[in-house]
C-alpha cells in the first residue's frame, strides 16, 4: 500500500511527466485550460538548437566538451557538457538536449540509489544523440523512479539519507523532501523545455 503522504506527490509527478511527454511528442498537448493544442514531435534540430552562443549541450565525445565545460558526462558516443563544482558563473544557457539528459540521469540514478543497487554514477548513464532516444530515456527514467517509490512506507519517507544519490542533498534530507524536490525538477525543467520549443517555433516564422 502506498504511504498516504506520498499519494499527492505521485499524482503531481505523473501529471508533470505526462505533460512534458505530450509537449515533446504530441500529437496534442493540454494547453493549460483543458483544451487540446496540436504539437508535433520534437526534431533533432530542436533538440540541439542553441538559442544563444556557447550553450552547454550534448555532444559527440570525439569532439570534446563545449566552451567553459571541462568534460562530457555520461557514457557512450555522446556526452553532456559538465564541469566540477563550482560551476562557471554566470551559468551557461543549456539546450533541450542538456536539460532532458540531466532529467533522465537524475531520475535513473535516484531510482537506483533508492531501490536498486545503489551503485550507478553519472559515468554509467548513456547520453542520447537524438531527440527520440532522449524522450525514450526520459520515459525510462520516470518509470524507474516511480516504481522505486511504490514500496516506500512512512518510516522511509522520514528517514534522512534513505536515498544515497551522490549528486544532491539526499544524504542530508528526509526522503519525502527528496521526492518533493524531484517533482520540482521535472516541473521546472519541463517548463523550460516547453519554452525553448516555443522559441524555436517562433524563430521559424
Amino acid at each position: 500500500m502506498t504511504a498516504p503522504r506520498l499519494v499527492p506527490l505521485l499524482q503531481q509527478f505523473d501529471f508533470a511527466c505526462a505533460r512534458l511527454a505530450d509537449r515533446m511528442t504530441g500529437p496534442v498537448m493540454d494547453s493549460g485550460d483543458g483544451s487540446e493544442t496540436e504539437v508535433g514531435p520534437m526534431t533533432d534540430e530542436e533538440y540541439f538548437w542553441e538559442p544563444v552562443p556557447d550553450c552547454w549541450s550534448v555532444r559527440r565525445r570525439t569532439g570534446g566538451p563545449g566552451r567553459r565545460a571541462t568534460l562530457l558526462a555520461g557514457t557512450g558516443d555522446w556526452g553532456r557538457d559538465a564541469a566540477p563544482y563550482p560551476h562557471p558563473w554566470p551559468p551557461p544557457f543549456t539546450t533541450i538536449a542538456w536539460r532532458l539528459s540531466h532529467l533522465s540521469e537524475m531520475l535513473s540514478l535516484r531510482a537506483d540509489h533508492t531501490a536498486g543497487g545503489h551503485t550507478l554514477t553519472r559515468d554509467d548513464h548513456p547520453i542520447s544523440g537524438d531527440a527520440a532516444g532522449a524522450v525514450a530515456a526520459f520515459d525510462a527514467g520516470a518509470t524507474a523512479w516511480r516504481k522505486s517509490l511504490l514500496s516506500i512506507d512512512d518510516t522511509a519517507l522520514d528517514t534522512v539519507g534513505f536515498c544515497t544519490y551522490p549528486h544532491g542533498s539526499d544524504l542530508d534530507e528526509p526522503f519525502i523532501d527528496i521526492v518533493w524536490w524531484v517533482n520540482q525538477e521535472v516541473l521546472h525543467h519541463g517548463a523550460e523545455i516547453a519554452l525553448i520549443r516555443d522559441l524555436y517555433r517562433a524563430r521559424q516564422l
